[in-house]
């Protein structure tokens, strides 16, 4: 037999059956945690970076109940206080809401006042009757409005002599040689009035001054 009548060589057949049971064992083995998914990877990463969240404690029924009656102390408080406001305000209503009437009314004292001021100095036997019946209807009409107002609780002030207090009198001038204290009044100009101690007008008044 001739060298190129020789049968061929039998493959090997250990060499031809290696990849395929290569194959075969990945396939049975399936993915390994190597080879995770695109989709896997990105869900794992994203749950280890999110930060843990804190859960919120709700109140307790004490809690709220507490809350719930400090809210109704507070609204009982400003619905005392506003009580008290209003009875202060009636009851300074009802004090002084004449106030604005009397003092439009000192003007008509002060001009009675003057009226009788300025005839004063006449000789009242000189007059004749008619003028001294004018002068006494005069005289009455400023007592009835004094007392009018004394009804009222306005009293008039007239510091003559006293110590000049600048929380009820207007001094108007000062002056020397008097003879008396520094700072005592010596003149009243015009007369001042309060009401139920609340000042209607200061009395205008002069001082003494030191020499």
């Amino acid at each position: 037999m001739t060298e190129d009548e020789k049968p061929d060589a039998k493959p090997d057949a250990k060499s031809d059956h290696k990849p395929e049971l290569e194959k075969d064992a990945r396939a049975e083995a399936g993915p390994s945690a190597d080879t995770a998914s695109p989709d896997e990877a990105q869900d794992a990463t994203s749950e280890s970076s999110e930060p843990a969240q804190e859960e919120v404690a709700e109140p307790s029924l004490e809690d709220r109940l507490a809350e719930t009656n400090d809210q109704l102390l507070r609204a009982l408080a400003e619905l005392e206080n506003t009580r008290r406001r209003a009875d202060r305000d009636r009851a300074e209503a009802l004090k002084y809401g004449a106030a604005s009437f009397a003092r439009d009314m000192l003007g008509v004292a002060d001009n009675l006042q003057r009226a009788l001021g300025a005839v004063a100095e006449l000789d009242q036997e000189t007059l004749p009757d008619a003028a001294k019946s004018l002068l006494e209807g005069v005289a009455a009409t400023e007592r009835d409005l004094i007392a009018s107002l004394g009804r009222h609780k306005v009293q008039p002030l007239s510091p003559m002599g006293e110590k000049f207090d600048p929380n009820q009198h207007e001094a108007m001038f000062e002056a020397p040689g008097t003879g008396q204290p520094a700072g005592t009044i010596i003149e009243v100009i015009e007369t001042g009035y309060v009401m139920d101690e609340r000042l209607l007008r200061p009395a205008k008044v002069g001082i003494a001054k030191d020499d």
